[in-house]
């Protein structure tokens, strides 16, 4: 595999680990408003939601910081 596409890969497959770990500790310790608990659907939707913007946002950031010139 090209050093670029797993430099990517690894940076999505991070961020996105870590928003999905974050989404879930939101969904654990936050109650959904008017007391409904939320389906299994709605919880995955929320997962990948979180998940996908924390993947983007920390392959933006690895490839800003790699380019920054000190």
């Amino acid at each position: 595999m090209p050093a670029l596409v797993h430099y990517i890969l690894s940076r999505l497959c991070i961020g996105f680990a870590l928003g999905a770990l974050s989404a879930v500790a939101v969904l654990q310790l936050e109650p959904p408003a008017f007391g409904a608990s939320p389906g299994p659907l709605e919880a995955l939707l929320v997962i990948y939601g979180i998940g996908s913007a924390f993947a983007l946002g920390y392959l933006a950031t690895a490839l800003g910081w790699e380019n920054m010139e000190v």
